[in-house]
């Protein structure tokens, strides 16, 4: 589209119980790559047509002194009514002419257009006009998408493997012990914190519950070194580091410095680890045995490998796809985003069984960069999502059923209360996404070539606060329930 498209849309006969289209008079402005200034004109023939069509609605039920239902002249009723026909039919103009313009425009809008209705006037003489500024998807060449070649991570999933996940499982269920002495890896320590800018106290934090890990992450900076720093530390022991802070924190004067972390030391606690007993097994999730557990743990760790191996092909469908993406696209349009990127970012992880500690490291890194990853990712959608156009590939209700029965398996409660919730909380647009967007992309690996690579699964050597240095949390939200692609007992919750 040029920069300004001025163009006349025509009012062809109407079929036979279609209703006749509008002859708008209307020009787009290309404010920017997603910014579109539109200003529609309304010919009078179109208004005294929808007049006519109002008033004869009207007429047969107007009630007017002197005259019985339905009597009364069509002059004396417009007159009568001209106020209450007047905002009717500015509304239905407005709504017919802003569905009709976004049809025949092709706009593809990506929000909800910036319109003052009541600044919008019907005029007695003359043509209706108004303007409206929308954000549509950006227009760009599509990218050759068939006959990518990708690498994808292969691993076979190992007893030591199952193991080692069921031991991190089982620590969630230990209890932590008063321990006399000084910290060491894995140990719990309480703890006061105060974040400075100087003598500016920036955050605190009373009672933080923090595993001994070699770093700690915040949802807006990251400290290296933790086992170190408090490697002697006891209760009542006092310890300061220099904390940067993300260039992404919500707080700009801020953003890229380094603070100072106090960090005193309330108590100290080593971890036992519980017995196998029935009663663990019960509240893990109703397993009947040892080796019943260890093949939920199993399928766990198989959707964790099937997230890592879509996490590494979608990057390198979106990397090849987004190559030649040069155009940039508005900071408010990011920031609108940067919270639906996070939901999606822990659905995603939930679907895959993920637990809370590792979604809150995940989700703390992204934070971090926010602004950029949410830039990537909305590029990366409006490609799949033209692709998705162009072949044809839909959600369907049947699609939402599944992802949503997926979620009621997976939390205990019933489809309907999740429906519910997720309705509630502004997520089946974010359900909607996942579902397009998935579907696209396994059409486009099925068109690519792959090529096997080994596969380790990460220790954590982080441990996530849910606290962000600056005070102020960018993108805060509540940890979503989410989906799982193939509903199994998870430890921890009944199946």
């Amino acid at each position: 589209m040029s920069a300004s498209d001025t163009s006349a849309v025509a009012a062809p006969e109407s079929s036979e119980g279609l209703p006749k289209p509008l002859a708008l008079d209307v020009s787009v402005e290309s404010v920017s790559t997603c910014q579109r200034r539109v200003k529609v004109t309304i010919p009078r023939e179109d208004i005294d047509r929808y007049r006519d069509e109002a008033l004869g609605d009207l007429v047969p039920t107007a009630l007017l002194p002197g005259f019985r239902p339905g009597r009364a002249p069509r002059r004396l009723v417009s007159s009568r009514f001209k106020s209450e026909l007047s905002d009717q039919i500015r509304s239905k103009l407005l709504t017919d002419a802003m569905t009709q313009v976004s049809e025949q425009q092709k706009l593809s809008p990506i929000s909800e257009p910036e319109l003052d209705i009541n600044a919008v006037l019907l005029p007695d003489d003359g043509p209706m006009t108004f303007e409206f500024s929308i954000e549509v998807r950006p227009e760009f060449e599509l990218p050759k998408w068939k006959g990518l070649s990708i690498s994808r991570p292969a691993r076979e999933i190992t007893d030591a493997d199952v193991d080692e996940a069921l031991a991190g499982h089982l620590r969630e269920r230990a209890r932590f012990v008063p321990h006399d002495g000084a910290a060491s890896p894995g140990d719990l320590i309480v703890a006061k914190l105060a974040f400075k800018d100087g003598d500016r106290v920036l955050s605190q934090a009373d009672e933080a519950e923090i595993i001994v890990r070699d770093r700690l992450s915040f949802a807006d900076a990251e400290l290296p070194g933790f086992t170190k720093l408090v490697a002697k530390a006891k209760p009542g022991t006092t310890v300061t580091a220099t904390v940067k802070v993300s260039d992404e924190a919500a707080l700009e004067d801020v953003r890229g410095k380094d603070v100072t972390m106090e960090l005193t030391v309330l108590d100290v606690k080593r971890l036992e680890l519980p017995e196998m007993t029935p009663a663990l097994l019960d509240e893990l999730g109703g397993f009947e045995s040892a080796d019943a557990l260890k093949a939920a743990v199993r399928k766990q760790l198989e959707g964790q490998l099937e997230w890592h191996r879509r996490k590494q092909v979608r990057q390198q469908v979106a990397s090849a796809l987004t190559a030649s993406a040069s155009w940039d696209l508005p900071p408010a349009l990011l920031r609108r985003q940067a919270q639906r990127e996070l939901e999606r970012a822990i659905l995603e992880l939930r679907r895959s069984g993920f637990d809370d500690d590792s979604i809150r490291r995940y989700v703390n890194e992204l934070r971090q960069s926010v602004m950029a990853s949410t830039a990537r990712a909305l590029k990366e959608h409006f490609i799949l999502e033209r692709i998705a156009e162009d072949e044809g590939i839909a959600d369907t209700a049947a699609d939402y059923d599944e992802e949503i029965r997926a979620v009621a398996a997976q939390s205990g409660e019933s489809p309907r209360r999740v429906r519910a919730s997720l309705e509630r909380r502004g997520l089946m647009d974010v359900l909607r996404n996942q579902i397009i967007e998935r579907k696209t992309v396994d059409l486009i690996t099925s068109h690519a070539s792959f090529k096997d690579t080994p596969f380790e699964f990460s220790k954590p050597d982080a441990e996530a606060i849910d606290h962000a240095v600056c005070g102020v949390v960018v993108g805060e939200e509540e940890i979503p329930t989410a989906t799982q692609a193939e509903p199994t007992p998870r430890p921890g919750q009944r199946g």
